[in-house]
């Protein structure tokens, strides 16, 4: 059909030999038996129906060129079956025109999408063609979430438990100092991930936002530029969605731009945005995994890129909200996510270039000698249907990462920091601040005073300084964060 459209993950192939699955790391390819291989075009509409993921994307194209009476005169032939009905669903609901097709006569209700092949939201029935819309979105924004051995896995297991594995046994003064700490790291995490350093007021504010993430309003266009606000310069803070084509991108040594990804004309965005909206409003309330909704929530915002600036930290913060909102972390808590993000910078690169990599090639652009980017032709069906399969597996991974490593280290440290200070007080009795300051002096050089600060203290002995760093030394550092 020459669609224009960014490939499906999952492909199909009818081959000579057995079923086979194979995983690529531009995608999976299925293997049929010869056997399974269509004779004409409704035959691979009734195929991908039946064994493929949904593409959205695919089909819309295709619904956009197909001969109408064509496929009226298909679905007539096959209008109880299964396939069809779910072909015909799609086709009114993505085009908006309805086929002269009469209602299906009674019969069961059958679901939109396989629910061993995709994540689904809660069922809505339709009657004229008696199937249960289960997709993640709308005709404006849809995004896809297949059903993965791996992400499988990451669903069953008990996130909970292993948060409670960390704290388990820390004093709840202790837990308190942490958890106000890993708000503070996340805040500082995010803006170093978009290589800034917050002042104090902007750290505030977006501390603030972090700690009341779960009740924010993703319905709520103004609630979204009132957060840009909080988070950005006032001088680049917008009172709506943005108005000029923009890009990320970064520089040559020529001192030309490198483009990596095309954002969505400004022109689309109301329209892009009220499905990303509704699309969240709906898996909010239909329990879909926490962790895939907040994927859904953060990656597909940032896709579109709705603001000049502050896109990359509203992108985690939504994060945050829907794990907060879903109760996924525990109340009052905060998993400083952007950390692990930031620690392992290159793989998150890898999940962001994703969706650009299968849109780039599509999009006619030109950019002038001033950086100012025009694109040329329809390009809003590009950014409506995201396969954002492979960021909600990214998400788990970097949320155990958080945890294990982020969170226990935070708890550890502050325990050996509190024992540390108790052995000092018990040698030498020293001001809160003076006696802080030497046992991070002394954390920090692993267990021993540098000569370089040693005068600091000249007050103490060097026989107070030896037993203060044997009594620290055997207090178990868990990680020597400082």
């Amino acid at each position: 059909m020459d669609l224009r459209v960014v490939l499906p993950f999952v492909r199909s192939e009818a081959t000579a030999g057995a079923r086979k699955t194979l995983e690529k790391p531009t995608g999976t390819l299925e293997l049929y038996p010869a056997s399974y291989a269509p004779k004409d075009i409704w035959g691979h509409l009734r195929f991908a129906m039946r064994y493929e993921p949904v593409d959205l994307g695919v089909l819309a194209a295709f619904f956009e060129r197909v001969d109408r009476g064509q496929f009226e005169t298909w679905v007539r032939g096959e209008s109880t079956g299964v396939f069809a009905r779910r072909a015909w669903y799609l086709f009114e609901l993505l085009t908006g025109k309805t086929l002269d097709i009469p209602d299906v006569p009674p019969t069961g209700y059958a679901p939109l999408l396989n629910l061993e092949t995709h994540l689904v939201a809660a069922g809505v029935k339709v009657q004229r063609q008696k199937i249960v819309d289960n997709l993640l979105g709308n005709r404006e924004y849809c995004p896809l979430i297949r059903r993965t051995s791996d992400l499988d896995g990451w669903m069953a297991q008990d996130f909970g438990l292993m948060f409670q594995g960390i704290i388990g046994g820390i004093a709840p003064s202790v837990l308190g100092r942490g958890v106000q700490y890993l708000f503070t790291k996340e805040t500082q995490s995010s803006f170093a991930i978009e290589g800034e350093t917050p002042g104090p007021d902007r750290v505030r504010r977006f501390v603030q936002a972090l700690q009341n993430a779960g009740e924010f309003d993703t319905s709520s266009k103004e609630a979204l530029v009132g957060l840009q606000k909080t988070i950005v310069d006032a001088r680049f803070a917008l009172n709506d969605w943005r108005t000029a084509q923009n890009y990320v991108g970064s520089s040559a040594p020529d001192y030309s731009q490198i483009v990596h990804y095309v954002c969505p004309k400004p022109e689309d965005l109301p329209s892009l945005m009220d499905g990303w909206m509704r699309s969240v409003a709906r898996i909010d309330a239909s329990e879909v995994n926490a962790v895939c909704v907040a994927a859904i929530a953060g990656f597909g915002f940032v896709y579109l890129h709705p603001f000049d600036d502050g896109n990359g930290r509203l992108h985690r913060f939504l994060i945050h909200h829907s794990l907060a909102k879903l109760r996924f972390t525990p109340p009052g808590v905060l998993f400083p996510i952007s950390a692990a993000m930031l620690r392992n910078r290159h793989v998150y690169d890898q999940i962001l270039e994703l969706i650009p990599r299968g849109i780039q090639p599509l999009i006619d652009f030109d950019l002038d000698d001033t950086g100012r980017m025009s694109v040329a032709g329809e390009t809003a069906h590009l950014y409506r249907f995201p396969d954002l399969t492979r960021h909600a597996e990214y998400l788990y991974r970097a949320i155990a990462d958080t945890i294990t490593t982020d969170m226990g280290s935070e708890f550890g440290f502050l325990e050996t920091y509190d024992r540390a200070m108790e052995a000092v007080q018990e040698i030498v009795e020293m001001p809160g601040q003076r006696a802080s300051l030497l046992v991070r002096l002394i954390l920090q050089n692993h267990g021993r005073l540098s000569k370089t600060k040693r005068g600091q203290f000249s007050e103490l002995t060097d026989e107070e300084i030896a037993e203060i760093e044997a009594r620290i030394g055997s207090c178990e550092t868990k990680e020597e964060r400082l």
